[in-house]
């Protein structure tokens, strides 16, 4: 199975996305957007700036978890990892998004 991007609805009625990897592991999620076409240009924000280590933001968290933001051109984040126990796993979540973003497909669940 090939990555994926998934758009969907939110509880709050807010259109968000996800990538997924191949194996369907959820690698970024995006924030909540009320139009979709905001959703959709995050979308493809994302895929452009993915193949761009430098617009990875690598974080660690107050309880020692790890994680990162990607970034826009303008410095808005468009994405944002799970947790991760160790700095190892978060590069390689990094690498996954690097790999997986630029031709990943897209599936709405919108409708």
């Amino acid at each position: 199975m090939a990555a994926r991007f998934e758009l969907y609805k939110d509880k709050a009625n807010e259109y968000r996305f996800r990538l997924k990897s191949g194996n369907g592991e959820i690698i970024l999620v995006s924030e909540g957007y009320k139009a979709r076409a905001s959703a959709e240009n995050g979308i493809e924000s994302v895929r452009k700036n993915a193949s761009n280590e430098a617009h990875f933001e690598r974080k660690e968290s107050k309880n020692g978890k790890f994680m990162f933001n990607l970034k826009a051109t303008n410095g808005q984040v468009v994405g944002t990892s799970e947790m991760y126990d160790s700095e190892a796993a978060r590069d390689a979540g990094i690498q996954a998004v690097m790999n997986a973003a630029p031709d990943a497909g897209l599936t709405d669940q919108t409708a």
